[in-house]
């Protein structure tokens, strides 16, 4: 399994990041290769926001049509929800999001150790960033 972050759907869908071509080919070989690939709602909500926000609604539609079916979606309850305000509180970092710390707890709990993102945070938290 490997857990999705909001960076490498961006990078995914947005030409002009600085990691899509890398992230593109990533994106193929995992859906060719059917690898089980699981994000959270939390992850999906901020991913949405962006993507409306930095490219627009029909780069929405294809997120919505073309990417979220490959998906396994963890829905976060109150328990995880409390867990990551924990964590996010104990780190008191300011650069840190509450949907970071979630995601680290969903991955976790689920026994993933591969991450497919361009966001440090992960590996500071000891999971393998994909691609490399």
């Amino acid at each position: 399994m490997i857990f999705v972050d909001t960076s490498a759907f961006l990078a995914v869908l947005n030409a002009s990041d600085e990691h899509h071509q890398v992230a593109r080919d990533y994106w193929v070989t995992a859906v060719q290769d059917q690898e089980a690939l699981v994000c959270s709602n939390y992850v999906l909500l901020e991913t949405f926001a962006l993507i409306q926000n930095r490219l627009g609604m029909s780069i929405v539609n294809r997120f919505q049509n073309d990417v979220l079916p490959v998906m396994r979606i963890e829905w976060i309850d109150e328990t995880l929800h409390r867990a990551g305000v924990a964590a996010l509180l104990a780190a008191n970092r300011r650069n840190l999001s509450l949907v970071d710390c979630i995601s680290f707890e969903v991955a976790r709990r689920q026994g993933i150790r591969e991450v497919f993102t361009f966001d440090g945070h992960f590996r500071e938290q000891g999971f393998i960033c994909k691609p490399q």
